[in-house]
């Protein structure tokens, strides 16, 4: 189920084990049955409502803030959702408590970086940013310090490595005189400062401003909005 995209694998355990999930239209209540490649899998309408009300949030991270949880006295960027913080024109629903029980990041942005962070209950999301097989592009503006010259800035988009393995293409270029800009799509721990390095480039300023289709635009810093019904990563 979670390979096809139809929720997180805890949340396909939960669903069966409330009998919500059909194979070839009979109904699978034992943990760990196998299905065909073929099968036809659905879910009851309660475990499809269920998702829907699952919410996805954009947070505008400041700098100072973790991702995940609570570090070294620095708070996590969850703290910061609230009815206070919400976006003053997010017209898509007025903020709800129980989204945030379950409210998990769906990937890293760093203490010292700022911009978009998506927070979201829903596995289906989660898995699609962040699994293994994930194609969705992050695009990032990098202040930086430092000589980058043509062959450097050739290795920044391919020829790098990080931990002995070998980074996925990139696409890097000037956004403008003292701005880099990095499509990229994984996120190693630090992977842009460390590329950086590695050319001999300090990073001073690093802003995540879209993930897949979904951009940063005018949402303050430190505020957040739910992801529309039309919008998609």
């Amino acid at each position: 189920m979670a390979e096809r995209g139809l929720c997180s694998r805890r949340e396909a355990d939960a669903y069966i084990e409330r009998g919500l999930v059909f194979v070839n239209g009979e109904r699978v209540t034992q943990l760990g049955t196998r299905a065909a490649a073929d099968a036809v899998i659905t879910m009851a309408n309660e475990a499809r409502a269920q998702q829907a009300r699952q919410a996805t949030i954009l947070l505008h991270k400041p700098v100072g803030y973790v991702s995940g949880q609570a570090e070294d006295g620095h708070k996590p960027a969850v703290t910061l959702i609230s009815a206070q913080t919400q976006q003053g024109d997010d017209k898509t629903q007025r903020f709800q408590p129980a989204h945030l029980r379950g409210l998990a990041p769906a990937g890293r942005l760093d203490i010292d970086s700022t911009g978009l962070l998506v927070l979201t209950q829903d596995g289906r999301i989660a898995r699609q940013l962040i699994g293994d097989n994930s194609g969705i592009e992050k695009e990032y503006l990098v202040r930086v310090e430092g000589k980058l010259d043509a062959h450097q800035l050739a290795l920044l988009n391919h020829g790098l490595s990080l931990d002995d393995r070998l980074l996925r293409p990139a696409r890097v270029e000037w956004a403008n005189e003292d701005q880099l800009r990095f499509v990229l799509k994984e996120g190693r721990k630090r992977q842009i400062r460390r590329m950086c390095e590695l050319v001999g480039l300090r990073v001073t300023g690093l802003k995540r401003v879209r993930i897949g289709r979904v951009r940063l635009g005018d949402l303050p810093l430190g505020q957040w909005r739910y992801l529309r019904p039309d919008e998609q990563f």
